[in-house]
């Protein structure tokens, strides 16, 4: 693989990771039906608001270049919260299970030393 693929590669990860966390911080910060009904699982609207800029604020931390490795571990740790959420509701997990995935694909393709010390041999 080139250069220039795995840079195009590397980026659309990038994108699609901040697609979702922008899209979902925008609806929770938009207000509305939807975050109407989040706020009754996380305490109330206030609550919502928060996640809305915790998530547009970790999208940003995560595509400078020089605090992205920060922003992953940040986004996946966020992750990890959302999934024991939704395991205590009794809500479906798969979607919140792919994201992370996909945060832990593009951050290891974005950032091949992070890959060298979770994957390293002794």
């Amino acid at each position: 693989m080139n250069s220039k693929t795995k840079n195009i590669i590397q980026w659309v990860l990038t994108g699609l990771v901040a697609f979702v966390f922008i899209g979902s911080g925008t609806v929770k910060l938009m207000g509305g039906e939807a975050a109407a009904e989040m706020a009754k699982n996380l305490g109330g609207m206030s609550n919502v608001t928060a996640l809305g800029l915790l998530e547009i604020t970790m999208v940003a931390i995560f595509l400078f270049p020089r605090t992205g490795v920060v922003g992953a571990l940040l986004m996946s740790a966020y992750m990890g919260g959302a999934m024991a959420v939704h395991l205590v509701g009794g809500q479906p997990m798969i979607a919140l299970i792919i994201i992370q995935i996909l945060i832990w694909v593009a951050s290891v393709v974005r950032f091949p030393e992070l890959g060298q010390r979770l994957f390293a041999r002794a």
